[in-house]
């Protein structure tokens, strides 16, 4: 990948939680100047230890997207903003949807009125979720399938999404959106089960606890290692044409719970499945099968994830058999 970060001035929201932490640890590498925002929000994965290697070479802002003075003055001057600042707790969506609106809806609407008044010239690059499609039509899915989001955590990125092309086409802000599966990889928050299955699986594999899968196991799913959506994110920031416009971000390839908790145990050594019934607030948000399609974004920007499922889940596991003090309870 051709440097294009070299001495850029970067700003991450959300950048303390999962994938701003380390998109801000491969920026710092690639030379850019990275300046993070985030609220830190209970449960929502904020973690200061995530960016224990590079605490001394990127400026932290502890504020809220929602908040407009703080937009106003974190954006100016910016290359590139990556949008990954939200509420990402499904569970949550529905216990308290009037939160997730304001964060989620209110948030993205004041960064893009402060980029518009105040640095135009930004290029914004929004994380979405594949959740945005809702049940799926077929499998796999592409970026033509019908949007019809089943939780209120889905239907506010969904909204959000549409702000960023709105701001787009008609006032001429760049902006490109992703609509990323299940990610999983180091960094991730280890406290509860509420967002993040893979990762809780490695927890309950670790703490040789028994793996609770929903139903008979058959469910599929996209997972994409994070190391991999963030080639994605540095690539999309990076190809001009491909703004405007909305891509999947997966791993192409399915698997299914059941064959995932028992991979996890057998990578990990420790650990059992059980099958459990689905909870009323799971299976109120449940999906059903998702695999992506990742057609478009190869063919826009020739990227293509390269880490295999094993490899992913052992350098995850790795990672939280070093550090599990930093993130099992703080």
């Amino acid at each position: 990948m051709k440097n294009s970060f070299e001495n850029a001035n970067v700003l991450i929201t959300g950048g303390l939680g999962f994938i701003g932490s380390n998109l801000a640890i491969r920026l710092v590498a690639l030379g850019a100047r990275v300046t993070l925002v985030d609220n830190m929000l209970p449960r929502q994965g904020g973690n200061l230890f995530n960016i224990e290697p590079i605490k001394d070479q990127v400026h932290v802002n502890f504020s809220d997207i929602r908040n407009e003075l703080s937009m106003n003055y974190l954006v100016q001057g910016k290359d590139y903003i990556f949008h990954l600042a939200g509420q990402v707790n499904h569970v949550d969506s529905m216990r308290n949807p009037i939160k997730d609106l304001d964060i989620n809806c209110k948030g993205t609407l004041v960064l893009l009125e402060a980029c518009q008044r105040h640095n135009p010239e930004a290029r914004v690059i929004f994380a979405g979720t594949r959740g945005e499609y809702g049940k799926s039509v077929h499998i796999p899915v592409d970026e033509e399938h019908p949007t019809n989001p089943v939780g209120i955590y889905a239907i506010t990125n969904l909204t959000a999404e549409k702000m960023v092309l709105v701001y787009h086409n008609v006032k001429g802000l760049q902006g490109i959106c992703l609509r990323i599966t299940n990610t999983y990889g180091p960094r991730h928050q280890m406290m509860h089960d509420e967002y993040g299955v893979l990762n809780w699986f490695i927890r309950k594999a670790l703490d040789d606890e028994a793996i609770p899968v929903f139903g008979d196991g058959s469910i599929l799913r996209d997972f994409l290692f994070v190391e991999d959506l963030l080639d994605a994110l540095l690539l999309c920031a990076t190809t001009h044409s491909a703004y405007g416009d909305v891509y999947n971000v997966g791993s192409g390839t399915g698997i299914s719970f059941k064959d995932l908790a028992e991979k996890i145990v057998a990578i990990a050594g420790t650990g059992r499945v059980d099958f459990v019934p689905f909870t009323r607030e799971r299976k109120e948000v449940e999906p059903g099968d998702y695999v992506a399609d990742i057609k478009k974004i190869q063919n826009a920007t020739r990227w293509t994830p390269t880490t295999s499922l094993d490899e992913g889940i052992d350098k995850t596991i790795r990672y939280y058999r070093k550090y599990r003090e930093h993130y099992w309870k703080r």
